[in-house]
């Protein structure tokens, strides 16, 4: 991913939170120089320092046979707003898009033992619905093994984060005021974010 400089991510647990919050990605493989994606939700996590991600595949999808010993993307990407030449104090300016993104990547294990499995879902749900785990308990052993028979889980070891933070980092103070209270007041909750997180640039 192209990064200027003025664009880098400061701090690597601030991508982790980042990716951690827009958890739904894009897994990117690709296949005789054919890209072929999928988009699932994500675990994000920092074990030892180093960056893992998980997740599983419906076994009937073919992506899932195609991770081990490919270079593997996933992409976090989420809030992002068109930037209007309206908030520069030049007239001689153009439009723009200002966003946050992070591409991750690494290599793939798949996950082996029905216990795997299980300790994968139990993650997942404790992380995106942790009110629904007792039910899940309750359900009856086979019904929950026959769901795991129909996944295929994975990890990723993350050997490459690439992060972007683009938030008009290169104009004037007066102009970067002028788009957070332009998109501060957006019925867009992207856009509300964007101005959001730009204003935390300035604290």
């Amino acid at each position: 991913m192209y990064i200027p400089s003025f664009n880098a991510f400061p701090d690597k647990q601030e991508v982790i939170s980042f990716m951690q919050k827009y958890s739904f990605g894009t897994i990117v493989t690709s296949v005789n120089n054919l890209p072929f994606a999928t988009h699932l939700p994500f675990l994000v996590e920092l074990k030892d320092d180093q960056v893992m991600i998980s997740s599983h595949f419906a076994k009937a999808n073919p992506q899932s046979k195609d991770i081990l010993n490919n270079d593997i993307l996933v992409i976090f990407t989420e809030p992002h707003a068109y930037i209007s030449p309206k908030n520069y104090e030049k007239e001689a300016n153009v439009p723009t898009w200002n966003y946050i993104a992070v591409h991750a990547y690494g290599k793939a294990r798949l996950l082996e033992t029905e216990q795997e499995h299980l300790n994968l879902l139990e993650h997942t749900i404790k992380t995106y619905e942790a009110d629904y785990f007792d039910q899940w308990m309750q359900l009856p052993y086979e019904y929950r093994s026959k769901m795991i028979k129909g996944i295929t889980g994975f990890e990723i070891v993350v050997t490459d984060l690439q992060a972007k933070s683009k938030l008009s980092q290169n104009r004037s103070a007066a102009e970067k005021q002028n788009i957070i209270n332009t998109l501060g007041k957006s019925e867009s909750e992207s856009e509300r974010e964007i101005a959001a997180y730009m204003a935390s640039l300035k604290k």
